[in-house]
């Protein structure tokens, strides 16, 4: 049973609990707030209560599974094996089955599910970014009104021209060693083209034919994450259909919250799809995080000159414990002449954006970055390495208002920017 059917398909997940506690120590959000609703052993105990009809889904039942970064940290820490990441999305999509979604929740969503429409408006908001946000640097702006954004918050600029409007279709290289298609992500796509670039380069650089499909559109995470799995379900048949359609050695993503949700979301949103249950487990089985195929391809540090650089790594939640890619990323830098890696403390520690979580918990998820900045800070680093776009923009956030020297970027875009010219 999917755990977008209702909380019965967790109920074993949630008999497992022992409550012993362990993710107290582990949980970004108990650290800061320490309230146990904030904690997974509060979240199952609450599950538990509205599975055997102790308690009835209300507003405030539901705010309490909102209260959670979704880092997977409880779950790589729990002794039982509790999935507790299945338990909060079964919950959150309970919740909203039956009391809805918020307003504005309901509207954003509503216009996500709809790609050309989602596409028109981010290209509109593109054009009047102007009037709303004042332009400090050529890759920061803050919020001039209170918009729904904390007017400190630092953001990057929308492209003026989507990635995937940029560039064609197909791209081919003499003598393939192999063929690819790329899932862009809406960040790369809409926000940080650089990084749809540099992953262009860097393939190309070894041998490797690229796919960018014309019609793909958001991964649908934001829904998924958020209880909206009905709406979200025409949105992963539409990409299992296209993606599943190309002939393609992988399908790389450069965002481990987009490859989660087509390794393992997908797969368990349409496993009583008529038609899409298999079409959903094949395509996730080629589904690869950027580093990891150029780490298998095998990965050549002899097409890179870099300076004498010192450099960390923040390792993203969700490719990290979600995708389990942690060694390659550290394997291909350190593989560089010129690179001094210095180790963060935490390394696997969660930066606090979360997704909408940062846009609705932003005083929150700014203590939890603060722990993370401390720890950029200590390492000595000239700069930051991360794998997720989202983690870059909440990462560079707060390294502008701590007037902090380093920059956070793409691993890709690292590559990229040191790549031999050939």
């Amino acid at each position: 049973m999917s755990i977008f059917n209702g909380l019965a398909a967790v109920e074993e997940e949630i008999l497992k609990c022992m409550k012993c506690g362990n993710c107290q120590a582990v949980c970004p959000l108990y650290r800061e707030s320490r309230q146990e609703p904030a904690v997974a052993r509060g979240k199952i105990r609450l599950a538990a209560a509205v599975l055997d009809g102790r308690l009835k889904p209300a507003e405030t039942l539901a705010r309490r599974f909102d209260l959670c970064l979704t880092c997977l940290a409880c779950v790589a820490t729990c002794p039982s094996g509790v999935k507790v990441d299945r338990i909060i999305l079964a919950a959150r999509t309970a919740m909203v089955r039956e009391k809805g979604l918020p307003f504005i929740k309901k509207t954003a969503f509503a216009g996500l599910s709809r790609p050309h429409l989602f596409d028109l408006g981010i290209k509109t908001a593109a054009r009047l970014q102007g009037v709303f946000f004042k332009r400090l640097e050529q890759e920061k702006m803050q919020p001039r009104f209170p918009l729904g954004l904390e007017l400190r918050r630092i953001v990057p600029p929308l492209a003026s021209v989507p990635f995937r409007d940029r560039v064609a279709e197909t791209h081919k290289v003499e003598r393939p060693v192999a063929t690819v298609a790329f899932f862009t992500g809406c960040m790369t796509n809409y926000l940080y083209p650089e990084i749809g670039q540099a992953t262009l380069r860097v393939l190309k650089a070894h041998g490797v034919n690229v796919i960018i499909p014309r019609m793909q559109h958001c991964c649908g995470a934001p829904l998924l994450y958020n209880g909206a799995a009905d709406m979200a379900r025409e949105m992963a048949k539409s990409h299992v259909d296209l993606f599943g359609s190309i002939r393609a050695d992988a399908i790389i993503t450069v965002c481990g919250t987009c490859g989660e949700s087509f390794k393992h979301l997908y797969p368990e949103l349409l496993d009583t799809t008529p038609g899409y249950g298999k079409k959903a487990r094949e395509v996730a089985d080629r589904i690869m995080d950027i580093t990891r195929f150029l780490y298998k391809l095998p990965f050549n540090p002899n097409l890179f000159r870099a300076p004498e650089l010192s450099i960390t790594y923040h390792q993203p939640c969700h490719l990290g414990r979600g995708l389990g890619v942690v060694q390659e990323p550290l394997s291909i830098i350190r593989s560089i002449a010129g690179v001094t890696y210095q180790p963060l403390k935490e390394p696997d520690r969660c930066c606090g954006n979360a997704g909408s979580f940062s846009l609705t918990h932003y005083d929150l998820s700014y203590r939890v970055l603060a722990h993370k900045l401390r720890d950029i800070k200590s390492s000595g680093a000239q700069m930051v390495i991360t794998g997720c776009p989202a983690c870059r923009m909440h990462l560079n956030d707060g390294l502008t208002q701590e007037q902090m020297p380093q920059k956070a970027v793409h691993t890709i875009e690292f590559l990229a920017g040191i790549l031999a010219e050939r």
